[in-house]
């Protein structure tokens, strides 16, 4: 499974990279991320935005991922807010605002489950 990362905030690159070595700390993620590019939405016109790309395979991946991001908003000095979208049948997508999600790490962790449990 692959879980795509993108900061939608006005400084989405500034913040994507640090996030990219933040993951890169954990061990259960290190060697499965890489940075990409994705096409920009129907409503979005000009350059395309940075995504993070995870690879999760079996194991408790997805988990440390949740957990990871979850620490990492709350250290957000700025409002800022996460899509979190699952490759797939059955894609789904969450968006995820530091300062606004209560548990964001169960947020994530529940996307990412439902993902896998297909």
């Amino acid at each position: 499974m692959q879980a795509r990362i993108r900061v939608t905030a006005g400084d989405s690159r500034d913040r994507l990279r640090p996030l990219m070595s933040w993951l890169r700390a954990e061990d259960e993620l290190r060697g499965q991320l890489e940075l990409t590019s994705a096409a920009p939405a129907p409503d979005e016109m000009g350059a395309v935005a940075d995504v993070l790309t995870v690879a999760l395979g079996s194991g408790g991946a997805a988990a440390v991922l949740a957990r990871s991001l979850s620490v990492w908003l709350r250290q957000q000095r700025s409002d800022t807010t996460i899509e979190i979208t699952t490759a797939g049948d059955g894609a789904r997508s969450v968006k995820v605002t530091a300062q606004r999600v209560e548990d964001a790490e169960a947020v994530i962790k529940s996307v990412l489950d439902a993902e896998r449990e297909r």
